[in-house]
This record gives structure tokens, C-alpha cells and sequence, in this order.
């Protein structure tokens, strides 16, 4: 029988008042997480057991939901300022997503940071040798490494030819990288159940990625399934989920509607377990609002499991609760 995960979790209600993030209390929530999953006596100590001083680091976050609900600047400062206690220079750093859309109005200052703020560039920021093929077509869109402008401007040509069952990882994290701290936000999404930890390293990381968000069970597995791929299972070292705000529906982008002051951090090595967590509360929250279940969306989070990525089954997750 495989061993528990543990998923450390830790709430201040002062955290956040209106939107508005606590600077200190949120370091000192992050780093008593970090000490708690990795068993260290201090700050730099916990996050060198991650990290080795040869690792170039990639901090992935979500930028997709504005000034609200993109992951948390404070957050990310915390996790900066422990790297560099660690010993990493901070310019060292790479701190990215898909797109940077939501990060000045969320508090980032581009150029200002000390780290590395990275989207991926339209087609060349995607590797041509980092290949995964799945037997799901998409339809190309400018921005994916395979599509052609060309084959669009010629009518005569039928809309299959611009389709594909091949996606390019990006460089950032097949070269650039070669340890990830994954620090998704808690929220749902429209077209893959969760945007948690699974989701967050994996759909925001590939090209032609439509293919694998229509809901489908073969499109769930896959997600799953790309996760497993040794450029990310292997590089993912930490995971932080900033549930300071959740968003129970509409998301990853922003709708203030469904949203809730969770004033809570999540952490664990098992993205999995972390996310089987997180799915149970915006499950709770969802039947509150008197809104469907998540359901199908997200059973890449159990298929995950039964990969071997992870613990999904509740019964193999601890939760401990990190006091004040």
C-alpha cells in the first residue's frame, strides 16, 4: 500500500481583508509551510532540501486572472526571498506563465523584481524537440508552433489542414528550468474541473492545448498524462497552492461572483493530493451556490493517481493543519 501524502495547510483570517493581501502575514505563512513539509529548522535550510545550488529554478504561477486572482505577489516574494536565502541568486530566477496579461494590476512590477518574469513567446518560446502526441486533434491557432498562416489564406484548402495531434512543450521548461516550485491559484476551470496543481504545469505549458480541454474522459486522461511526462513530473519539486481567494466557478480568469476570502495556503510534494483536497472544497462551495458538481471535468485528478503521480483516494491523504 502505497504512503500517505500529506497535505500541510495553514489559515489566517488576516491574511487578506478586501481583496487586499498582508505582506508579513503571508511570508510567515509560507514559510511555516515550507518548514513543515520539508521537516527543516530554518527557512534556507528547508528550501536547499528542494533545490540543489546547480538547479536553475522556475517558479510557475497563474497570470490569468488579473488583478484578483492571479497567484498572489506576496506569495511569490516569499518564495524568492527563501531561494535566495538558500543561496540562489535571485536573478537567477524565472517566475513565469503563458501570459503575463494579469500581472501589473495583481502588483508585480516587470523589471523591478530581481527575478525573471517570463511569458512564452508566440511559437518560438515552444520547443520543436519537446514533443507529446496524444491521438486527439486540435485545431491550430496562430501562436502554436505548427500552424502556417499560409494554409489559411488559401480557401481551397479544407479547415483539417491546419489540425494536429502533436503538442511542443516550452522551452522554459524543457530547457530553461530544471526544478519548478508549481504555485497555482484555487480555482476552478471552465474546461479542465480544476485549475490546480495538475493543471497549472501542464495546459499552460504546451502548445495546441485546446484539444485537451472539451471535457472529454480522453482529454481528462491526458492531462494526466502530460504531467507524467519526465520534463515536468520529474522538475516538480514543490507545490504551493494560493488559496488567499478561492473562485469556485468561471475560473482560472477572473469572476469576483464566485469568489470567497479562503485567507489559506496549501503545500505538498504530491500535487495529486494537494488538488484531490482543493477539488473537495470547491465541490462544497459549488453546492452551496446550488451549482453542478465539477464531476468528469476533473477525473484526470484520479486517473493521476491511478498513474502513479500521486494520492487521490482520501483515505491516502493526511491533512495537517499549521497553527498561527
Amino acid at each position: 500500500m502505497p504512503t500517505p501524502s500529506v497535505v500541510y495547510t495553514m489559515h489566517d483570517s488576516n491574511a487578506i481583508k478586501d481583496y487586499k493581501t498582508n505582506p508579513s502575514i503571508v511570508r510567515a505563512m509560507v514559510n511555516r509551510l515550507v518548514l513543515a513539509a520539508t521537516g527543516q529548522p530554518d527557512v534556507a535550510k528547508a528550501w536547499a532540501s528542494l533545490v540543489s545550488p546547480n538547479d536553475k529554478i522556475g517558479i510557475k504561477i497563474c497570470a490569468a486572472g488579473g488583478e484578483l486572482f492571479t497567484t498572489h505577489h506576496d506569495v511569490v516574494s516569499a518564495i524568492v526571498d527563501g531561494l535566495a536565502a538558500a543561496g540562489h541568486p535571485r536573478s537567477s530566477i524565472i517566475v513565469w506563465d503563458r501570459s503575463l496579461g494579469g500581472i501589473k494590476d495583481a502588483g508585480y512590477q516587470p523589471g523591478n523584481e530581481g527575478y525573471q518574469l517570463k511569458a512564452i513567446a508566440p511559437r518560438d518560446g515552444y520547443d520543436p524537440k519537446a514533443v507529446l502526441s496524444a491521438p486527439l486533434l486540435g485545431k491550430l491557432v496562430w501562436g502554436d508552433f505548427d500552424y502556417r498562416a499560409d494554409k489559411v489564406k488559401m480557401p481551397i484548402l479544407s479547415d483539417t489542414e491546419n489540425t494536429s495531434n502533436v503538442s511542443h512543450f516550452s522551452r522554459i521548461v524543457s530547457t530553461d528550468v530544471t526544478k519548478i516550485i508549481n504555485v497555482p491559484v484555487m480555482s476552478s476551470s471552465e474546461t479542465n474541473g480544476i485549475a490546480g496543481c495538475l493543471y497549472n504545469v501542464t495546459i499552460p505549458n504546451i502548445d495546441n492545448w485546446r484539444r485537451f480541454s472539451q471535457g472529454s474522459r480522453f482529454g481528462a486522461e491526458s492531462l494526466a498524462e502530460i504531467y507524467s511526462n519526465p520534463l515536468i513530473a520529474k522538475k516538480v519539486v514543490f507545490n504551493l497552492m494560493d488559496g488567499l481567494i478561492g473562485q469556485y466557478a468561471g475560473g482560472p480568469q477572473s469572476q469576483p461572483n464566485y469568489a470567497v476570502h479562503h485567507a489559506t495556503l496549501y503545500a505538498s510534494k504530491d500535487p495529486v493530493a494537494l488538488d484531490a483536497v482543493a477539488l473537495k472544497r470547491l465541490e462544497q462551495w459549488r453546492l452551496g451556490a446550488s451549482l453542478p458538481v465539477i464531476g468528469h471535468t476533473a477525473d484526470y485528478v484520479g486517473f493521476a493517481g491511478e498513474l502513479g503521480l500521486g494520492n487521490a483516494a482520501a483515505n491516502r491523504i493526511e491533512i495537517k493543519n499549521i497553527g498561527r
